[in-house]
């Protein structure tokens, strides 16, 4: 059975689908149904004393959207913005939100016996941020809540919660 396969059974089972995406060596999951669109990486207008991670803001199709790179907000070793390089248009408790990362993989359906508690150990990410550890053949998924990453307080976007 390849990977494909286990996806649809894993669907029918009453599984949840991630979009996966690649930050460095490491890849990750949000839930789809968070998604809006994905788009080409294009330089945003830069926000005057705006945190680091946040690159700016673009205009899609008249909505003011504020990106974040999520390779700063991670730590991650600063990478190149390559033809891989893509936005992910958020849409987020109605606030449209788009996260840069490195490349996109694919949509994953995991079921609850297939994602695992995320170890509790010191890291980038707030752990209440982390909703487990996915996995699906020899392929590990950081399992992120996009929406509480998105509005804590340190990301500056704190209205998300609001």
């Amino acid at each position: 059975m390849n990977v494909v396969d286990k996806g649809v059974e894993a669907a029918a089972a009453g599984a949840r689908e991630y979009l996966t995406f690649r930050l460095g060596q490491e890849e990750y999951g949000i839930d789809i149904l968070k998604v809006q669109e994905i788009r080409g990486y294009e330089n945003p207008t830069r926000i005057a004393h705006a945190p680091a991670f946040i690159k700016g803001v673009t205009n899609l199709r008249g909505t003011i959207v504020p990106i974040v790179d999520m390779r700063l907000r991670f730590n991650c070793a600063q990478a190149e913005y390559n033809s891989f390089t893509v936005v992910i248009i958020l849409n987020l408790r109605e606030r449209v939100v788009g996260i840069v990362v490195d490349s996109v993989s694919d949509v994953m359906a995991l079921s609850p016996e297939q994602v695992r508690a995320a170890p509790d150990i010191e890291s980038a990410i707030d752990a209440q941020c982390i909703r487990g550890l996915g996995s699906l053949g020899d392929r590990m998924l950081i399992l992120l809540d996009i929406e509480k990453l998105m509005s804590g307080v340190d990301m500056g976007l704190a209205s998300i919660g609001d």
